[in-house]
């Protein structure tokens, strides 16, 4: 059965807080965390890549795992902000990380692609072993080009996320469930050397609805009713969408974690920074259920489930 032995997190230290933008948005930046719940964001510098910040994630999961690069048997890595088509990220982070030889396969998908990973590393673990889930986004400079979208720009952020999958570990994962519906691919879009299209209405609409579904799914799917989850890992994409999935779910909205106000919504990677800052305080306790979920573009979504032993 696989586990989780750990998480790993980056942060670019530039933080870009709401009264900078409001400036360059024309607006108050308290209208900025209404709408959002995001104070502040990180930016990364220039010189800082996808590929870079995914590799400090992974380094500082890596650690916290207490494993080495040349453990792992497989690394995947999402990210929706690539510089370039293609290569992905994925061979370059093997390279920074000094795991030449692993395969590294890259998962295109904005948002949820941490979670997707997850999933696929859990049945995958057992035909390669030690799996690296990696998630890195620089945002800023698909959101910050001129002109810039009031509805955009202020949601956004940079960072990257990482979690190590294995046989064995303190928390060991039950089940997942994965969707996927393309009639709405649309609403969510980055079209090559074009700014970042999105239909918030839809978006906020359709992930209300099927995040709580896809959790409702799986917990009962496993005869667990959400009051016995611990805690909530969700995507940080918008604070009044995940206190809408509380509300649905008829659970504390304590119990869903939440770094936003810090950091924005930095895609894919946003998951498993949440998930790093929480195992590292107050972190998993012996029988702990713990429920991951997403939702992004394309559209895709999901929830997996997971329990301290």
């Amino acid at each position: 059965m696989a586990a989780i032995r750990g998480f790993g997190a980056y942060l670019p230290s530039r933080v870009v807080t709401n009264g900078e933008l409001a400036a360059r948005l024309n607006c108050e930046a308290g209208w900025m965390l209404d709408v959002s719940g995001i104070e502040e964001r990180r930016y990364a510098d220039p010189e800082e890549s996808v590929s870079s910040m995914g590799a400090s994630a992974a380094k500082e999961c890596l650690e916290q795992a207490g494993a080495k690069a040349s453990d792992l048997g497989m690394i995947l890595v999402s990210s929706g902000s690539s510089e370039r088509r293609f290569p992905g990220p994925a061979s370059t982070i093997a390279h920074l990380l000094g795991a030449d030889s692993v395969p590294a396969i890259d998962l295109p998908i904005a948002s949820a692609g941490s979670l997707f990973g997850m999933a696929l590393a859990t049945s995958l673990s057992a035909t390669h072993g030690n799996i690296l889930v990696i998630a890195s986004e620089k945002m800023s400079p698909i959101v910050a080009r001129d002109p810039l979208e009031r509805a955009v720009a202020p949601l956004f952020g940079d960072g990257a996320g990482a979690c190590f999958i294995s046989s064995d570990g303190p928390v060991k994962i039950v089940d997942s469930a994965m969707h996927s519906d393309g009639a709405f691919a649309e609403d969510l879009r980055l079209e090559l050397d074009a700014p970042l299209q999105m239909n918030g209405r839809s978006v906020i609409l359709q992930a209300s609805r099927k995040i709580p579904a896809a959790i409702t799914g799986l917990l009962e799917r496993n005869g667990k009713p959400a009051s016995t989850v611990k805690i909530f890992l969700m995507h940080q994409a918008n604070q009044n969408l995940m206190d809408r999935v509380a509300r649905a779910l008829e659970v504390d909205f304590a119990r869903f974690y939440s770094n936003i106000r810090r950091y924005g919504n930095t895609s894919s990677a946003s998951m498993l920074i949440a998930a790093a800052e929480w195992w590292s305080d107050p972190g998993p306790r012996t029988g702990d259920l713990i429920c991951f979920a997403a939702f992004g573009a394309g559209f895709h979504w999901g929830a997996l489930l997971a329990q301290a032993i």
